[in-house]
């Protein structure tokens, strides 16, 4: 072979190496956009992970202050209470109607009297 044919072949294959770059940086121009959104997203998911931690705080928080709180029968019992309570106020103000009539005779009794 003569230095020409080796001139053929060594700028074939520069040729073919220049296409393989361009075809090569072609292919990885999508990678660059590809990682602005990974970090974009990376983003949106601490800013997700960080109200979901403020909504576990809060939930705790609502967990916390419910617990003191009755359940249905606790309540049950509270209002079954409150019912004996009324009925026990109810037969005190018909029993305390004669110390009251009491309480009116003596003042017109004292207001004759200081007549």
């Amino acid at each position: 072979m003569d230095p020409k044919e080796y001139a053929i072949w060594i700028s074939l294959a520069l040729g073919v190496i220049a296409l393989l770059g361009h075809l090569k940086g072609w292919i990885n121009s999508g990678e660059k956009s590809l990682a602005d959104k990974v970090k974009a997203t990376e983003g949106r998911i601490k800013a997700v992970e960080d109200r979901l931690e403020s909504h576990a705080t809060r939930i705790l928080s609502i967990e916390g202050e419910l617990r003191h709180l009755p359940d249905r029968e606790g309540f049950h019992r509270l209002e079954m209470r409150m019912t004996e309570l009324t009925g026990q106020l109810n037969t005190m103000t018909e029993r305390l109607k004669p110390v009251e009539a009491i309480g009116e005779r003596l003042q017109e009794l004292l207001l004759e009297r200081a007549k």
